[in-house]
C-alpha cells in the first residue's frame, strides 16, 4: 500500500517527506481534503498522534510523526540511498546539518514569524534576539556555502531537503530581499535547490516575499461587566411629579480645540515648508535650507534634537529601521503640528539613531509626550539657533548629509 501523509498541501514540514519520496522512488500519497484544526482533532488522527500535530505518516507498520523522522523513514526505504550519505562520516554530516536546519534556522524563523501572525505574544526584545540569532546562523551557513554547492558531498542529501524546506518559509513569508542580500551564498543555494526538478514538483514556483507581516495591534481586554447591584429596600412610594419635557434638541458640544490651535498666529506656515522640502530636487542648500531659515519663526515654533538612549541595543539593521518606522507611525497624531527627520547612522552595529524635530509652540507639545510612548526613549535637546554649530547641525540633518558626524548613513526617514 502507498504511504499516506496527513497534512495540508502547503505545509513545509510535509514537503520534506514528499521531496525525499521523489528522490527515492517511494510512493507517498497526501491525504485529500485535510483541514488544519479540524482533521487533526478527530479521534482517528489523535490515535496516530495524541497531541494533534502534523504531519503524520501512515505506514503498514503504524504511524510516524515529527517531520524529520518521517523524511528519514521515507529516505531509508531505498537501500543505500545517497540521500543519507555514502559513508559513515557523510551520514553523520547529514544528521549534523538536519539539526542545524531545525535548531538554528527553523526555530529562529518561527520565533520571528509566528508572533507577527498573532499566534503568540509579540515582544520586541524577543524578536530582536530571534533575528540576531537567525543572522548568526545564516552567516555561518553563508560562509560554508561559499565553497560548497551542497551541504554534504556533491549531490542532494536529506540535509539539503530539510534545510531548503525550512528556508522556504522564511523566503516566502518574512525574509525580504533586503534581509537575505547579506547572505549571497545562501541565496544562491536556496534558489538552486528550489529549482531542482524534484523540489519544483513539490514546492511549485517559489517567490520571495516583498513585505514583512506587520506587528498585530494590541487589543484592549474586554472590561468585566459590572456586577448587578443589589436592589435597595423598597421605599414608600411618593407621588410622581410630572416632568416638563424640553422638546428642544440639545445642541452638539463643540469639539475641544487643540491647545496648539489657540497659540498666537505664526508667520511660519508649516505646509509651505513641507511643500518646499518635498519639491526641492537640486541646489538643496541654496533653495530648501535657505527657505527654511527665511520661514522659521522662533516665537511660534521650536526645534529639537533627539538621541536614542539605547543605541547599544541596535544590533540588527532591519529591526532598527522598523523601530524608527514605528515611531514615525505613532507620531501621526502630531502631523498637523510637526516636521521631523530621523537618521539611522553607521555601516555596522550598533547603529545610532538621531533626529531633528520642528514642533509648533515653544516646547514639545504635551499631548505628544503623553500619547507617544517612544518619546521617553530619546534624550531631547532644544536647538539654540544663536549657536552656529547647532544651526549647521540642523542643516545637515534636514539635508541628510553624508557622512554625518563622521559616519555613513544607513537610512534617513522624513516625517512631514
Amino acid at each position: 500500500m502507498a504511504l499516506v501523509l496527513h497534512a495540508g498541501n502547503t505545509n513545509k514540514n510535509a514537503f520534506k517527506a514528499l521531496i525525499a519520496a521523489e528522490y527515492s522512488g517511494v510512493q507517498v500519497k497526501l491525504v485529500e481534503n485535510f483541514e488544519m484544526g479540524v482533521s487533526n482533532k478527530t479521534p482517528e488522527f489523535l490515535k496516530m498522534n495524541p497531541i494533534g500535530k502534523v504531519p503524520v505518516l501512515e505506514t503498514p507498520d503504524g504511524p510516524i510523526f515529527e517531520s524529520n523522522a518521517i523524511a528519514r523513514y521515507v529516505a531509508r526505504l531505498k537501500e543505500d540511498n545517497p540521500l543519507c550519505g555514502s559513508s559513515s562520516i557523510e551520514n553523520g554530516l547529514v544528521e549534523q546539518w538536519i539539526d542545524f536546519a531545525s535548531l538554528e534556522i527553523d526555530a529562529n524563523i518561527l520565533r520571528w514569524f509566528i508572533p507577527r501572525l498573532g499566534f503568540a505574544v509579540y515582544l520586541a526584545p524577543v524578536e530582536e534576539f530571534s533575528i540576531t540569532s537567525l543572522k548568526r546562523a545564516l552567516g555561518a551557513l553563508n560562509t560554508y556555502l561559499a565553497s560548497n554547492t551542497f551541504l554534504v558531498g556533491h549531490s542532494v542529501t536529506l540535509a539539503d531537503i530539510i534545510m531548503t524546506c525550512n528556508l522556504s518559509l522564511g523566503f516566502s513569508r518574512i525574509m525580504t530581499k533586503s534581509f537575505t542580500s547579506e547572505f549571497p551564498h545562501v541565496e544562491r543555494y536556496f534558489w538552486t535547490m528550489v529549482n531542482q526538478p524534484n523540489f519544483r514538483k513539490v514546492l511549485g514556483d517559489v517567490k520571495q516575499t516583498e513585505t514583512i507581516p506587520p506587528v498585530p495591534s494590541a487589543k484592549k481586554p474586554d472590561q468585566p461587566k459590572e456586577a448587578a447591584k443589589p436592589k435597595a429596600e423598597a421605599k414608600k412610594e411618593e407621588p410622581v411629579k410630572p416632568k416638563i419635557e424640553d422638546t428642544a434638541e440639545e445642541a452638539p458640544k463643540p469639539k475641544p480645540k487643540n491647545p496648539l490651535d489657540l497659540l498666537p498666529p505664526s508667520k511660519m506656515v508649516l505646509d509651505d515648508w513641507k511643500r518646499l522640502y518635498s519639491n526641492t530636487k537640486s541646489n538643496f542648500r541654496e533653495v530648501a535650507i535657505k527657505g527654511f531659515w527665511d520661514m522659521y519663526d522662533p516665537e511660534g515654533y521650536s526645534l529639537w534634537f533627539c538621541d536614542y538612549k539605547y543605541n547599544d541595543e541596535n544590533t540588527v539593521s532591519f529591526v532598527t529601521l522598523n523601530k524608527v518606522g514605528g515611531f514615525l507611525q505613532r507620531m501621526d497624531l502630531a502631523r498637523k503640528y510637526a516636521f521631523g527627520k530621523m537618521l539611522i547612522i553607521g555601516k555596522e552595529a550598533p547603529f545610532k539613531v538621531k533626529g531633528l524635530w520642528l514642533f509648533r509652540g515653544p516646547e514639545i507639545p504635551q499631548f505628544v509626550m503623553e500619547e507617544c510612548y517612544d518619546m521617553e526613549l530619546y534624550e531631547w535637546t532644544k536647538v539654540d539657533i544663536s549657536d552656529e554649530a547647532h544651526k549647521e547641525r540642523v542643516n545637515q540633518m534636514i539635508e541628510d548629509q553624508e557622512p554625518f558626524e563622521g559616519e555613513a548613513l544607513l537610512d534617513a526617514k522624513c516625517f512631514k
